[in-house]
C-alpha cells in the first residue's frame, strides 16, 4: 500500500535532504547555557573548533560565531532564505543597512537576489537562565528571471501566522501552522514579492505539524507536478501510509494521492515542504545558486568588486542591543514591530 505514496524515505542528518524547489533545510536546535556581558555563552569555550563549531557539545555548537553563536557576514546570490524561529532570537544585519531581531514564531522572509551579505546571530538575551534556541533555515530557489531581482525581505511575524486546528473523530488534536501557501481555509501572509512562493499557481507549502499522541491525520492530494517532501523530526513512532517510522526520517511523498499519518505513543512533530519545481539548471557554488557557471564566477567576481554593498556594521558578527525587542528596519529606513 505505501509503495503507491511514498517514492522515498531517507534519514535526516544534520542537513536535510529536499527536492525541488528547495534547495537545503536544516533544524537549529541548541539548548546554551545563560549568556555574558556579549550575549555569548557564559560558559568555557575551550575544545571548540570556533568559526567552524558544528559538534555538538554540551547541547549547543558556535558554528561559524566566534563571540556570539551563529553565521557572522556571508554573501548569498541566486535565492532565497526562509527562517523560523520556532524558539529563541536571531540577530539580522546586512550589507543594505537593514536590521531586525525575531524569534519566539517569527518568520524571516529574505530573498537575496542579486546579492547581499548578512549576518545571523543568535544573540543570548538570558543571564540568568539557560537559552534555548530552536529554528528551520530553508532555501527556496529563484527562477533564472528573478536571480537578480532587488535584495529584499520581509517578516511574518508570529501573530500572523495561520494555526488551524484539527480533531480526528477520537477528539485528537492536530495543529498545523501555515508558513507559506495555504491548508484548509487558512492562508499564510505573502512571501516576499518576487518569490516562487509569491505565485499562488506554484503551490508553495511550508507548514509545521504538531500531532497530540494517538492522533489522526490526512494530508489531501495536489497537484501530481509537485515535489513533497515530509519530515519527522520528534516523537517516538508514526504510522504513514501504512508504514511505521521512527523520528529521523524525510519522507518523499506522491503529491496526488491523499495521505493518513496517525502519531503513535507520544505526540509527533512534522515539517512540510511542498511546491513545483523549477524546470531550470542549477549550478550551486556555496552561496551562490545560479543556472549556469558562467553566472557562478560572475557572483564571485561581483562579490569580490563590490562585497554586495559592503559592511555597514562595526562587527561581522553584529547584534542588537540585549533589551532591544523584537523589531526589523528596513534599507529604505522604515521600521517595522509586531503588531
Amino acid at each position: 500500500m505505501y509503495n503507491k505514496l511514498i517514492q522515498n524515505v531517507k534519514p535526516l542528518e544534520f542537513m536535510w535532504p529536499v527536492s525541488n524547489p528547495f534547495l537545503f533545510c536544516v533544524h537549529h536546535l541548541d539548548h546554551y547555557p545563560e549568556g555574558n556581558e556579549d550575549m555569548g555563552p557564559a560558559a568555557s569555550l575551550e575544545g571548540r573548533f570556533l568559526g567552524q563549531d558544528f559538534t555538538l557539545k554540551d547541547g549547543w555548537r558556535m558554528y561559524h560565531g566566534e563571540r556570539v553563536p551563529g553565521f557572522p557576514a556571508h554573501p548569498h546570490r541566486g535565492f532565497e532564505t526562509v527562517t523560523i524561529v520556532l524558539d529563541g532570537f536571531v540577530d539580522h544585519s546586512d550589507s543594505h543597512g537593514a536590521a531586525g531581531r525575531y524569534g519566539m514564531g517569527d518568520v524571516q522572509w529574505m530573498t537575496a537576489g542579486a546579492g547581499l551579505q548578512h549576518c545571523e546571530m543568535f544573540p543570548l538575551r538570558n543571564g540568568d537562565k539557560p537559552n534555548r534556541l530552536e529554528l528551520f533555515q530553508i532555501w527556496l530557489n529563484l527562477p533564472g528571471k528573478d536571480k537578480f531581482a532587488n535584495p529584499h525581505f520581509r517578516m511574518l511575524w508570529a501573530e500572523s501566522i495561520p494555526v488551524v486546528k484539527l480533531h480526528d473523530k477520537q477528539g485528537r488534536l492536530t495543529e498545523v501552522k501555515v508558513y507559506a501557501g495555504a491548508y484548509n481555509d487558512a492562508v499564510a501572509p505573502d512571501p516576499a514579492p518576487n518569490s516562487w512562493a509569491a505565485d499562488k499557481d506554484n503551490e508553495v507549502n511550508i507548514l509545521t505539524i504538531q500531532m497530540t499522541a494517538g492522533a489522526q491525520l490526512t494530508l489531501p492530494a495536489a497537484l501530481p507536478e509537485l515535489s513533497r517532501m515530509l519530515y519527522f523530526y520528534r516523537g517516538s513512532q508514526i504510522r504513514i501510509a501504512g508504514m511505521d517510522l521512527s523520528p529521523g526520517h524525510a519522507i518523499e511523498l506522491l503529491a496526488d494521492q491523499p495521505v493518513h499519518i496517525e502519531a503513535l505513543g507520544d505526540e509527533a512533530r512534522l515539517l512540510l515542504l511542498q511546491g513545483m519545481p523549477i524546470n531550470e539548471p542549477v549550478v550551486q557554488h556555496g552561496p551562490f545558486v545560479m543556472n549556469t557557471a558562467n553566472e557562478i564566477r560572475q557572483a564571485i567576481y561581483d562579490y569580490r568588486e563590490t562585497g554586495f554593498g559592503g559592511w555597514p556594521w562595526g562587527r561581522y558578527d553584529h547584534v542588537h542591543p540585549r533589551q532591544q525587542g523584537r523589531f526589523a528596519r528596513y534599507a529604505n529606513g522604515r521600521t517595522e514591530t509586531p503588531a
